[in-house]
């Protein structure tokens, strides 16, 4: 991408018997380019592998815009299964630019309009990456994400700019809706414009009060009593919404869950209530659920093939012993006992298959 050489092409001319048809003085190198490995790994789970069916496989547009080239070097498509067997790269995603700054840009956009579904990817983990001060820097070195994740990486809080993105994007796409249901004929309250205006976006325990107002182009949207300008083109059902927000582009990853929306930007994963006010006021008053005790279960951290079961029920186990081991892309990965206690029922054998989560091995 620097020198404008086909570097693979050069190689083959070259084990074809060719002489070389340049030579270094001619070389020159223009402008900056960064690669990102898309891995099917998980990032919240120190990077273990994952596997199953690419059901939805969306990358970014290749080709030049301005004066960023981005290219997307993968060997698959959507549909496909990434399995235990093989080496978990899904594409090698490419921008150039004029300077350093300009390629990480355009690479955390590119990583924005990168969609995977159906596994768990490093995306986050590489958009968190391009945001970093250091690592804008130039400041970093090997042991960079020993450094900067030492327990492990559990995603980024968002900037006040990227909260009120994420809280505007939940509350148009759900004023869509809203707009939509009305619209249907034949309702008992008659059809029309009165669609809701008002919501209450409830992010991070955090309640936002939002007024939407839709228009052809988007929608001035008001979070907290400021006002923000929200463009888009995107409508209901797209699992990316992009567009301009207070004039600057941008691209969320959005999912319907529950009573709202899960949403990815650059290492962010916010998941949004969406609520009237009434039912916000409602929603305060229902107690959180209780966390199920798993003290006592031993599971695969990841999907894969059991290579060994090294307990066996009546046996004493200590904290951090290993009590099996894991196979998934040519990685043998040793499961450890969390805590001491006494092998009570192992619910798998050498041979089988897992899941991640996937109860092996139960505790009295």
């Amino acid at each position: 991408m620097i020198t404008g050489l086909d570097l693979v092409e050069q190689m083959i001319r070259v084990a074809a018997g060719e002489r070389l048809a340049f030579k270094q003085k001619d070389l020159k190198i223009k402008g900056w380019a960064i690669e990102s490995r898309i891995y099917a790994e998980d990032p919240y789970r120190n990077f273990l592998p994952s596997i199953g069916r690419l059901r939805v496989y969306q990358a970014p547009a290749e080709g030049r815009t301005g004066d960023i080239t981005l290219r997307n070097e993968t060997g698959v498509r959507e549909g496909d299964e990434i399995s235990m067997f093989y080496d978990p790269m899904i594409a090698k995603l490419v921008t150039h630019g004029p300077t350093r700054i300009a390629a990480i840009d355009a690479q955390a956009a590119a990583l924005d309009n990168f969609l995977i579904d159906g596994i768990a990817d490093n995306i986050p983990f590489l958009g968190a990456v391009m945001e970093e001060k250091d690592f804008r820097k130039g400041d970093f070195t090997t042991a960079y994400i020993k450094q900067k994740f030492p327990d492990g990486f559990d995603g980024v809080p968002p900037t006040a700019e990227q909260q009120a993105l994420l809280i505007a994007t939940a509350a148009v796409t759900r004023s869509f809706t809203a707009r939509r249901a009305r619209q249907v004929s034949g309702q008992v309250n008659g059809a029309g414009n009165g669609w809701q205006r008002d919501w209450v976006v409830i992010l991070d325990k955090v309640h936002h009060l939002t007024h939407v107002d839709l228009d052809a182009a988007g929608a001035d949207v008001v979070i907290d009593g400021k006002k923000h300008r929200f463009d888009t083109a995107t409508r209901p059902g797209a699992r990316i919404v992009s567009g301009k927000f207070n004039g600057k582009p941008f691209a969320v990853k959005i999912k319907t869950a529950p009573e709202g929306y899960t949403m990815r930007l650059r290492g962010v994963t916010a998941r949004a209530l969406v609520a009237t006010p009434r039912g916000a006021d409602l929603y305060k008053k229902i107690p959180e659920k209780q966390k199920a005790d798993t003290s006592k279960l031993i599971v695969s951290p990841m999907p894969g093939l059991v290579i060994s079961i090294d307990a066996k029920p009546g046996q004493e186990v200590k904290s951090g012993e290993g009590v099996a081991v894991v196979e998934a892309m040519k990685m043998q990965n040793i499961i450890r006992a969390e805590r001491d206690g006494v092998i009570a029922k192992v619910h798998v054998a050498a041979g089988a298959s897992v899941a991640a989560d996937e109860v092996m091995i139960e505790l009295a």
